[in-house]
This record gives structure tokens, C-alpha cells and sequence, in this order.
């Protein structure tokens, strides 16, 4: 499956720094070392980038496409910044991302559309997030439509279902699931799908092997339901060898969950049989 990774993010303070003094060592560093462990794309987020976003985006892009030779997802809500690191990108981007909302769908599918590259729908809108999968749909939908304006195939759509926490919205985690699922059959060829992985165990009280199982479990039932790529940590060695043997191996994965009784206890909690519990792995 195709692994996003997750760690050139300007809200980590090391790499924010590096960010703001265009020092490239961390970064090429940072982008070397996700390389490495198997990363099929690198994600590039500068948050909202409101002042020199441009600027920024067109330097790290470069900085990272000098040391790495793979493709990039430029993660921001400021067009005109994904607009400059598109115009410097060595090969099919990914923009991080289109939503629901008109104003951002239809100015990211532009650019999709200017650049040919793919592209990450949310399914969420200036509303906010989807209470389940069908609404999710309904969203999914329109970009699809949207897309089609902008000549963007959808072949080159990411669709997302937003995963929220297991620790404060447990109820969500099989709609995100059911709606990767029901992003399937929107279209012939079918658009692709991808998650923000860490999402599921994220709670800065979550104990890191807790964190681990929830990432790892969810990613197998996710690809179960049709995932196709993942924004993710490839510095966690065990979630990379799990994702690299998907979907070809998913019938022992599965198998694994069923038998192991730590595991098979995520997935209850993500089934909302049982109720979460950081301490679920004791």
C-alpha cells in the first residue's frame, strides 16, 4: 500500500524551526530517514502559511526533492503556496487537500487540474465533520463531481473520511471504516482512498504502546475495507511492516487479529463493543 509520511510537519518544534530559518540539514535529515524506511510519498505540511507560504513551500519542496527521489504531498490550506511547490515538483504531486467546502474544493481541483496531479478530498465541509458514513458520501460525491470540471480523472483522487480519536469519538471509527468502503463504488475505475492513520490513537495521554496496537489494528481493518495509502509514521517500524505486507498478506493479518487477544480487543473497541480504555492492553 502506499505510505504518506507523516514527519516534515511545521508544528513539530525542530522541524518548525528549521522551517522558519531555512536551515534544510533537519529537514533533508527528516527526509532521508522516512526514505529509508519506506516511504512511498513525503508529506510537506507548513499549516496555514498565511505570511510566506510561497515562498516556504517552493523551498522545502526543493530542499527535500534535492536528497530524496520521491514524490511529495504539499500539505497546507494556502493555494498559492501549493500553487509554488507544484511549479518546482519533480514529478505527480499530491495536494493535501480539496474538501467539501466550495471556495477550497474548487481552488485545490484547480490546481490539481493546472498540474495533473492527484489530489486528497476530505469529506467534511465549512460545516464541519460528517456525523457518519453516508453523509461522508453524500460529500465524496460532490469533489467527485467538482473534479470532473477541473479535469481532474478520478484516478487521481484521494478520498479521506476523517478519522477522529477512538478516545473521545469511539462511535466514528467503523463510519470511517464503513465509508472507505462506500468510496469504493462511487465510480469505474473506483478513486483511491487514504486515512490520516494517527489520528485513531491520537491523545497526548495515550501510552505509546497503546498508540501502537490502535494504529496498527485499525490499519488492518481499514485495508480490509479498501484502503489504498496512508498518512503515517514510517519511524515506527512495526506499523511500516505491517503496511508493506497489505494487501497481499491480509488474510493472516486478520487472522492475527482474531487470535491475539490484545488485538482482537482493539478491534472490539473499534467495533464499539467494548468500551475504550487506554489500559485495554493490560
Amino acid at each position: 500500500m502506499i505510505i504518506v509520511g507523516e514527519k516534515i510537519n511545521v508544528t513539530t518544534r525542530r522541524l518548525g524551526q528549521a522551517m522558519k530559518d531555512r536551515d534544510p540539514k533537519p529537514i533533508e535529515d527528516m527526509a532521508r530517514e522516512q526514505e529509508k524506511n519506506g516511504a512511498t510519498y513525503l508529506d510537506i505540511n507548513i499549516g496555514p502559511a498565511s505570511k510566506d507560504g510561497p515562498e516556504l513551500m517552493e523551498w522545502l519542496v526543493k530542499t527535500v526533492q534535492d536528497v530524496v527521489d520521491l514524490p511529495l504531498s504539499l500539505d497546507t490550506t494556502n493555494a498559492a503556496a501549493i500553487d509554488a511547490g507544484l511549479a518546482v515538483h519533480k514529478g505527480k504531486a499530491l495536494i493535501n487537500s480539496a474538501s467539501g467546502a466550495p471556495d477550497r474544493m474548487h481552488s485545490m481541483l484547480e490546481l490539481a487540474g493546472k498540474y495533473e496531479s492527484n489530489v486528497i478530498g476530505l469529506t467534511m465541509t465549512e460545516k464541519g465533520i460528517p456525523r457518519d458514513a453516508n453523509e461522508r458520501m453524500v460529500i465524496a460525491y460532490d469533489i467527485i463531481m467538482a473534479a470532473a470540471e477541473h479535469n481532474v480523472p478520478v484516478e487521481n483522487i484521494f478520498l479521506d473520511p476523517l478519522i477522529l480519536p477512538v478516545s473521545v469519538a469511539q462511535n466514528q471509527a467503523m463510519e470511517g471504516i464503513e465509508s472507505v468502503k462506500m468510496f469504493k463504488q462511487l465510480n469505474d475505475p473506483a478513486p483511491k482512498t487514504i486515512v490520516g492513520l494517527s489520528n485513531i490513537s491520537n491523545n497526548k495521554k495515550t501510552p505509546d504502546l497503546t498508540k501502537k496496537i490502535l494504529d496498527r489494528v485499525y490499519l488492518i481493518m481499514l485495508v480490509e475495507a479498501g484502503l489504498d495509502a496512508a498518512i503515517m509514521d514510517p519511524l515506527d517500524e512495526e506499523l511500516v511492516e505491517t503496511a508493506r505486507s497489505l494487501p497481499q498478506e491480509l488474510s493472516s493479518r486478520i487472522n492475527e487479529l482474531e487470535q491475539d487477544p490484545i488485538l482482537s480487543r482493539a478491534v472490539k473497541i473499534f467495533q464499539n463493543e467494548i468500551l475504550y480504555a487506554d489500559s485495554f492492553v493490560d
